[in-house]
């Protein structure tokens, strides 16, 4: 950043020193037009939201409880099933409606996460679309 002064005895000598302040005009300015030229980076996810209120429902939803007990052990509506393939029936059956019933899943406090994720999987695998966990105020505990 400097000048190098000599005497006029030097004046002969080549000056080996190069000149930094243009060097750093030019990146300074690289670096402005890099930064204007960036896009702005937007974090939007597009959506098709519906427009207007929906139309109010003409039947309330029919609900069908699913229990599963500590053991394991699945209830329909309060009637014991006692085979996979049982259950799949039943899940069939809801999932074939054009309309379909609601189906709430009741697992115990106790119960393991397993039994939980067979009877969703069957749920997820037959095309039952409405189906929901209830009762998690149990584990809030």
């Amino acid at each position: 950043m400097g000048m190098n002064v000599g005497s006029k005895e030097n004046e002969d000598d080549v000056m080996m020193e190069m000149n930094m302040t243009p060097l750093i005009d030019v990146m300074l300015v690289l670096i402005i037009m890099l930064i204007v030229t960036i896009p702005i980076q937007n974090h939007a996810i597009k959506m098709n939201n519906p427009i207007g209120d929906p139309p109010p429902p003409s039947a309330p939803p029919v609900v069908v409880n699913v229990d599963i007990d500590a053991n394991g052990s699945i209830s329909w509506n309060g009637t014991p099933i006692t085979t996979r393939t049982d259950l799949e029936s039943h899940l069939k059956g809801v999932s074939t409606e054009l309309d379909q019933d609601e189906v709430h899943l009741r697992p115990n406090r106790a119960t393991d996460f397993k039994y939980v994720a067979e009877v969703l999987a069957s749920a997820q695998r037959l095309g039952v679309t409405k189906i929901g966990i209830v009762g998690n105020e149990q584990y809030m505990q």
